[in-house]
């Protein structure tokens, strides 16, 4: 492969690409999914999981293309030079100290955003759904820019609360109207929207029917007639990164906060039966477009995976957040509905919607409440207006918060200013915030979790 120097810099830059067989090949490994279980020999360990989804025998990330050759995953050896000469141009403008603005970009060029150095990641986060009548005002707002997203109509908001007979929040739970179908988080809540009438709550083998018509209101409290079983809380945490090369900057610094996040996660009390997992992006041309390193139960096996990741690629400002998006919520094997499920999207690029014939992020949030899954997303720098928005979609439909990390006044250390278009927000460590945040998903089940 050409330009190695090119090479050099991706690797001194980066971290966080996926060293696995591309994202069209799982036939090695494919996911369990929803409430499986896998049956281990008696007396045998139990396996901590964890592996690239489709094998390590062909991996590479390296950008000589050795070994990969999927359809859709892997670049051709044009790619690759694309790639490469990207790069060498980002770096390039950076060194001339050009402005780094998505309005001055030539075709084929990346984002080179400032260098940073000095003390670790801070970021704030707002809760979408306690302010609502906030976030409305802002979809309004936006509107007025005429800036393309796939929007959802969340105008009409149903929150609806399950909880036992004893009224503690009843995690999994399934709420049926019409044709929505969500499932409650740890606090028992699920969002249904537009004009609801009768609905459905499901726990187990249990059926409660309601309507939705009789309440004035739209928060609605469903009590199911079970007692709310008491054991080790079980919890998934999934990392969704954006790994092309924009994001070179700070990926660093988010290996070191993802490792620590997800040791101090391991590390909350109440026994929890942790597994953390990955999966990886970047866009089509790139030297692949989606990876997945699936669960696992051994923090050391996820840091050592996590180490091989490496940033590059990229070309525009869009990337394929669809199809990460995609492959996160359906590829790894999440558990079932007895299972806390949080996503981190860390990522500081909009998805492409001009892609005609992939996934649609608007079909896949749904699917992720469906299946209980909540969307936390982390926007980096240069994140855009049009990106804020779709950030802030996810998380509100999933009853998540959005977070973003705040810089100082000039714009590249790490600070408490954010250009986004929220208000009231505290300002942590990231690595403090995000493990507040797993740590009050994980409190309503109580001591010992569900």
């Amino acid at each position: 492969m050409t330009n190695k120097v090119a090479i050099t810099l991706i690797a001194a830059a980066a971290i966080l690409t996926s060293c696995a067989t591309p994202s069209a090949d799982r036939s090695a490994a494919p996911p369990k999914g929803d409430g499986a279980t896998a049956t281990t020999p008696a007396g045998a360990p139990a396996d901590p999981g964890g592996r690239w989804l489709g094998g390590d025998s062909d991996r590479d990330w390296s950008g000589d293309g050795a070994g990969v050759g999927a359809a859709g995953s892997a670049a051709t050896s044009e790619g690759y030079a694309a790639e490469d000469a990207a790069t060498l141009r980002s770096t390039a403008k950076a060194a001339a100290g050009a402005p780094a603005s998505p309005t001055t970009l030539m075709p084929g060029d990346v984002i080179a955003p400032p260098q940073r150095s000095g003390p670790g990641l801070r970021a704030g986060s707002v809760d979408d759904n306690a302010a609502f009548a906030d976030y409305l005002k802002y979809r309004d707002e936006f509107r007025r820019l005429g800036i393309t997203v796939h929007d959802i109509d969340v105008s009409i908001r149903h929150v609806v609360t399950v909880v036992d007979q004893d009224g503690k929040p009843l995690l999994g739970a399934v709420v049926r109207a019409g044709d929505q179908e969500v499932r409650s988080g740890p606090d028992g809540r699920a969002l249904l929207f537009g004009n609801v009438g009768d609905a459905t709550v499901d726990w187990q083998n249990t059926r409660v029917t309601v309507d939705f018509t009789q309440d004035a209101g739209r928060e609605h409290r469903v009590t199911v007639p079970v007692r709310r079983p008491e054991g080790r809380a079980k919890l998934d945490v999934l990392f969704l990164i954006d790994t092309t090369g924009s994001m070179g900057d700070e990926i660093d610094r988010l290996k070191d906060s993802v490792r620590s996040v997800a040791e101090r996660i391991s590390a909350l009390p109440g026994d929890t039966d942790l597994r953390i997992g990955m999966t990886v992006y970047r866009d089509r041309g790139d030297l692949f477009v989606t990876r997945t390193f699936d669960f696992t139960s051994s923090v050391d096996i996820f840091k050592a995976a996590l180490a091989e990741v490496r940033a590059g690629g990229g070309g525009d400002t869009p990337e394929d957040l669809n199809a990460g998006l995609h492959q996160a919520v359906t590829s790894p094997s999440w558990r079932g509905d007895d299972t806390v499920k949080l996503m981190f999207l860390i990522a500081d690029a909009p998805p492409h919607l001009d892609y005609q014939d992939g996934p649609d992020y608007a079909d896949d949030v749904r699917a992720a409440a469906r299946r209980g899954i909540k969307i936390m997303p982390i926007a980096s720098s240069g994140l855009d207006d049009q990106g804020e928005y779709v950030f802030r979609q996810l998380a509100q439909i999933t009853m998540a918060r959005f977070t973003f990390l705040t810089y100082g006044a000039d714009g590249a250390s790490p600070g408490d200013h954010t250009d986004h278009h929220v208000s009231d927000y505290a300002v942590l460590a990231l690595d403090d915030l995000v493990v507040r945040l797993v740590a009050d998903e994980l409190r309503p089940l109580g001591s010992g979790g569900q």
